[in-house]
C-alpha cells in the first residue's frame, strides 16, 4: 500500500525561514511543503503582539486553505509574540523555533548557562528566557538587529559584517561574564543568522578566552524536532514537492530566497493577504 505524503506548511515573515525549510527538505523529504513568506509586511520585529498575532494568524490560516497538516512557524518572532493565537486559531499542529531552540540548548548545555542572539522583538519578549528557564536553565539574550540588514545584503563575509559581529558577541560574553554565568551554549534565535555560523563560531573562538562555546542553529535543530514529532523521515532519492507563496515582489523573493534555500526557486505565487 502506498504510503501517504503529508504536506507541511512553513511560515516566515520574509525568507529567512527558507533556512529552516532548507533543513527540512534534507532531513524530512517524507513530506511535500508549501512555504509563505509575507514580505509585503515585515519587519515583524518593528510590530506590536496585536499586530504579529494578526499576521501570523492570517498566513496560518491561508496556509492550512492550501492543504497544510501541520505548520512550522519559522520566524522567531511570530513563535515569540503569536504562538498561543496560531494554535488557537488552526486544528494542525504547530511548532515553533523557540521551543526546538531551547529543547536543543537543554541538551547542548552542561553548565546550564546559555547565549542567545536574536532580534529586537523576540528579545523584548523574553521567550527565550521563559523556555529555557522552564527547561531548568539560565538565558541571557542580546539583541542584534544589524545582523539581518547585513545577511539580506549578502555581507556574509565582509570586514563590516566580521566587526559587527564581533561587537555584538563582546558585548554579550561580558554581561554573562559580569551575571557570573559560565555560558558554554549560543542559540542562534533568529533564522537569518545560520548564514551566519561560520563568522560567529569563529569570533567566539577568538573572543571566548579559550572558552568552547557551542553554537545551536535554529534551523537543524527545528528540522530535526519536526520530523520526530511527526515521524516523518529523509527518504533518500526522494525530492518533495515545494510551493512557494510571497506577499510582495516575487522577483526579489525568487533572487534573496535562492541564497537562503541553498538552491534555485523557480515558482513563486504572489498573493494578498490584506493589511
Amino acid at each position: 500500500m502506498k504510503q501517504r505524503i503529508p504536506t507541511i506548511g512553513v511560515f516566515d515573515s520574509g525568507v529567512g525561514g527558507l533556512t529552516v525549510l532548507a533543513a527540512l527538505l534534507k532531513q524530512a523529504s517524507a513530506a511535500n511543503y508549501l512555504y509563505l513568506g509575507d514580505t509585503a509586511r515585515l519587519p515583524y520585529g518593528s510590530k506590536s503582539q496585536a499586530t504579529v498575532a494578526r499576521y501570523a494568524v492570517s498566513s496560518a490560516h491561508f496556509l492550512v486553505e492550501q492543504g497544510a497538516e501541520a505548520l512550522v512557524i519559522a520566524c522567531n518572532t511570530a513563535s515569540a509574540l503569536a504562538l498561543d493565537a496560531l494554535r488557537a486559531a488552526v486544528e494542525v499542529p504547530v511548532i515553533g523555533v523557540i521551543e526546538t531552540g531551547a529543547t536543543a540548548a537543554l541538551q547542548s548545555s552542561q553548565t546550564k548557562d546559555v547565549m542567545v542572539i536574536a532580534t529586537a522583538a523576540t528579545v523584548e519578549s523574553h521567550a527565550y528566557s521563559v523556555a529555557c528557564h522552564e527547561r531548568g536553565m539560565r538565558a541571557i539574550e542580546k539583541a542584534c538587529p544589524l545582523l539581518v540588514p547585513l545577511v539580506e545584503e549578502g555581507w556574509i563575509e565582509h570586514p563590516v559584517t566580521r566587526e559587527i559581529t564581533a561587537i555584538y558577541l563582546d558585548d554579550l560574553l561580558a554581561q554573562s561574564a559580569a551575571a557570573d554565568m559560565a555560558v558554554d551554549t549560543l542559540v542562534l534565535g533568529c533564522t537569518h543568522y545560520p548564514l551566519l555560523r561560520p563568522v560567529i563560531e569563529e569570533t567566539l573562538r577568538q573572543h571566548d578566552g579559550g572558552r568552547t562555546v557551542r553554537v545551536i542553529d535554529s534551523a537543524h535543530v527545528t528540522a530535526e524536532q519536526v520530523a520526530a514529532r511527526l515521524g516523518l523521515e529523509d527518504h533518500a532519492g526522494r525530492e518533495p514537492e515545494l510551493r512557494c507563496y510571497a506577499t510582495d515582489s516575487v522577483v526579489k523573493f525568487r533572487a534573496l530566497g535562492t541564497r537562503f534555500l541553498g538552491r534555485p526557486i523557480d515558482g513563486v505565487e504572489l498573493i494578498d493577504l490584506g493589511g
